[in-house]
């Protein structure tokens, strides 16, 4: 076995590594760019290598300077983890011609797999059903318009060397292909260092279902189950589960061994995900291979209890399977939900910034439920525009698909970040939709039930008694503590009085609070009460009650009069007052935010690409404005009605902060 691994890449996923190299007694070395001096993957190795600027092809994607990090530590292998280098044929073969072990298949395999256009290929030639699609490269955007034609619309444009979502593009019309084409090709170049472009017909109402196969270099190959994928935004995984509550053991035992004839066929080894389109009958088509371990790869090991990166370790070493196929089990169900720096209220664009406090809930494994945070962040780190958005990815089980989804509520409601923009409010929102619930899901799902975009959520009414119940007793607390700080200390729970007026969401609930040594009974003027117990101090950023014998978990911060609570994807501002205090309030009138509709802003930090239009030019609803890049990804921002541009205040090559103006319309 090896002595010392070197990890190819950056975040949560070389600090997985790390942990399970750790495990096995087995030194790491981490790599870093001027970013990444201080994060927590080079904190966590045993050595760490400066390798250059903070963009990654400057840096991360540099075969020359792995390599040279390699000899300088005299490394004896390299997980590439994924993304990056994960899936280049060259930099697997220059470590072959190096004496180092690539911790991933065979480079043989990765350039038949790895490469999207080959796979397919190679997938039809075998007999697998392939979704429809143009299988060669696309030079220029006139040509991927009369493909896109002939494929017939909508479809999708996509990187060949892509993945998690960048350089790829849906096109419904003539104009969507061309200026798709574009930024997939401009994507694909910045991330991946290869911009060739290729076009498959977009399927319509899809699941999106992977198997995980493991295979070594004697000849032996199993499946690990499914995960299902569907829940995406912008072709970009959004949370994962595992298994699929969509298939059936027959269906999940085709794929699979589909799945591993496919892996066979080009002589893999090493840990692997062949991805599938599912449909309602479930027919599944071929997609794409991925040659490396995946972003979701934890909640299959929590439904198989494999550690998937150790087995990697393991087969890079030249080991056989110490599994079989019959002796593969699957238990309960896994949760995965990916945090993302992206703002839901500003269209998931990136956000970056410092972590002003990052609190995960605490990681639990136990008979009947689990908690798991793969994450390469820390409070107090920043989030750099130069890599993807993803800082956490958040995982639950439990012995149901039921049980694992509410473990995931209490554990979303518990994670606290402050900093930035994230996605935490949207995950929530989807834990409760009911077709998420009812696993009635496909890739649509995003797209259907939030067309205007995420707006938060307003919770329903008996959500709304359990957290004003549990703001007015917390609110009494917080009036007995103030009292005894102001030196009433003599009896003076006669000094706080039990009636109250909650105002939350725009409703007033008048309550009176009945008080022991064991919590409070809020009682509501509808006749309902609640029992509310908790052992909540002011001042605490996080609140865990319980309501009626249920668990309640709230975010809180301190305002005027009250609280910004945040619990199941609900951003609330809610205001306790005395009844007197009530009255007083519902005469003041409501401060309005300033018109900002004139002035195009920029919706988070990043960098103008291009300005599609002149001072004193006259723009139409919908019409191309500018392109901003952040974190990779190129967002064209566009005119939201007819108006005439008086002022350009930014060029090309302008690196602006969020809200800064762009240009200024009449």
């Amino acid at each position: 076995m090896f002595d010392k691994i070197l990890i190819a890449n950056r975040g949560e996923i070389a600090c997985r590594v790390i942990k399970t190299a750790r495990k096995m007694g087995i030194k790491t070395v981490a790599v870093y760019s001027d970013a990444d001096r201080h994060a927590l993957h080079v904190e966590m190795a045993d050595e760490a290598v400066h390798i250059g600027p903070p963009p990654a092809n400057q840096s991360y994607i540099v075969i020359d300077k792995i390599m040279d990090a390699i000899r300088q530590t005299g490394a004896q292998a390299v997980h590439p983890g994924y993304g990056f280098l994960s899936e280049n044929r060259k930099f697997a073969e220059a470590l072959e011609a190096e004496g180092v072990v690539f911790v991933g298949p065979p480079a043989s395999a990765i350039e038949a797999m790895g490469d999207k256009i080959t796979s397919k290929k190679i997938a039809q030639e075998a007999g697998v059903s392939t979704v429809p699609g143009y299988m060669g490269l696309i030079e220029s955007a006139d040509e991927a318009v009369r493909i896109s034609r002939e494929i017939g619309y909508p479809v999708m444009i996509k990187a060949s060397a892509g993945g998690g979502g960048k350089g790829m593009r849906i096109a419904w019309t003539d104009e969507e292909a061309r200026e798709g084409f574009q930024s997939s090709k401009n994507e694909a170049a910045s991330s991946f260092g290869d911009d060739r472009i290729f076009i498959e017909k977009f399927v319509t109402q899809p699941r999106h279902i992977e198997i995980q196969v493991l295979c070594d270099a004697h000849g032996n190959g199993l499946y690990l189950g499914e995960r299902e994928c569907s829940i995406q935004r912008r072709n970009q995984k959004v949370i994962e589960e595992a298994p699929s509550p969509f298939l059936d053991a027959a269906t999940r035992r085709a794929m699979g061994e589909q799945a591993v004839a496919l892996a066979k066929a080009v002589g893999y080894t090493s840990a692997g995900t062949v991805e599938f389109i599912v449909d309602g009958a479930r027919n599944f088509y071929f997609l794409e291979m991925n040659t490396r371990l995946q972003v979701e790869h934890p909640v299959t090991e929590l439904i198989t209890g494999i550690d998937l990166v150790e087995q990697m370790i393991r087969v890079a070493g030249g080991e056989k399977l110490s599994l079989t196929q019959q002796g593969v089990k699957l238990n309960g169900w896994a949760m995965e939900s990916r945090l993302y720096a992206e703002d839901p209220y500003r269209n998931f664009l990136p956000s970056i910034g410092r972590l002003t406090r990052y609190r995960p809930p605490a990681e639990e494994a136990e008979s009947d439920r689990a908690v798991r945070n793969d994450t390469g962040v820390f409070e107090g780190g920043e989030i750099s525009m130069y890599y993807d958005p993803m800082i956490a990815k958040l995982c639950t089980w439990a012995p149901t698909r039921e049980a694992a989804i509410e473990e995931m509520r209490i554990a979303l409601d518990a994670f606290e970040v402050e900093g930035i923009g994230h996605n935490l409010p949207f995950l929530s929102a989807v834990m409760d939709h009911p077709k998420f619930v009812a696993g009635d899901i496909t890739t649509a799902f995003i797209a259907e039930e939030y067309p205007d975009g995420f707006d938060g959520v307003t919770l329903p009414r008996d959500a709304l008694h359990r957290v004003a119940a549990a703001a007015a007793a917390m609110f009494r607390v917080a009036e007995i503590r103030r009292t005894r700080i102001s030196g009433t200390m003599d009896n003076h729970e006669r000094r706080v009085g039990s009636d109250w007026v909650v105002l939350v969401q725009g409703e007033s609930f008048p309550v009176t609070i009945a008080a022991d040594h064991d919590g409070s009974t809020v009682h509501f003027a509808d006749g309902t009460r609640h029992r509310v117990s908790s052992d909540w101090t002011p001042g605490d950023a996080l609140a865990r009650l319980d309501i009626d014998g249920e668990p309640l978990v709230l975010k809180v911060g301190k305002v005027t009069g009250g609280y910004r609570i945040r619990t199941r994807g609900a951003d609330l501002k809610v205001q306790v007052f005395t009844p007197r205090q009530a009255e007083l309030a519902a005469l003041m009138p409501e401060k309005l935010p300033p018109d900002t509709s004139k002035l195009l802003l920029c919706p988070m930090p990043g960098l103008i690409v291009k300005i599609d239009v002149e001072e004193g030019q006259e723009v139409q609803e919908g019409q191309a404005l500018c392109t901003v890049e952040a974190m990779k990804m190129e967002n064209i921002l566009r005119a939201e009605r007819k108006a005439i541009v008086t002022k350009i205040n930014a060029g090309p090559g302008d690196s602006l902060a969020v809200d800064e103006v762009i240009m200024e319309f009449e």
